[in-house]
């Protein structure tokens, strides 16, 4: 069952263009993320939310870029490397 709930916007949150929006939770998440808030780790349920989110979206964005670096060829980017090395007394074109 989703459920609202407003809270007291701060300083920050005022100046960040935030969306309210519904969200559904099972009971035993719920129930940790309100002993959360009650021993003050988090003001609010909200900035729990908001923290968990940013937190998730952050590690997907760290692990794309892992793989994506996975994927080059080391011998490659070594070689690349080296021939910028070994041509900085080279001056830079103008633009």
């Amino acid at each position: 069952m989703g459920m609202m709930y407003s809270h007291t916007a701060t300083i920050k949150e005022a100046l960040m263009a935030v969306a309210k929006i519904a969200i559904t939770l099972e009971r035993d998440i719920l129930g940790e993320l309100d002993r959360l808030v009650r021993r003050h780790v988090f003001p609010n349920r909200s900035r729990a939310i908001q923290e968990a989110v940013r937190e998730k979206v952050t590690r997907l964005s760290v692990n794309r870029l892992a793989r994506e670096c996975a994927k080059l060829d080391a011998r490659s980017e070594q070689s690349l490397a080296e021939e910028g090395i070994s041509g900085e007394g080279v001056a830079w074109p103008e633009y």
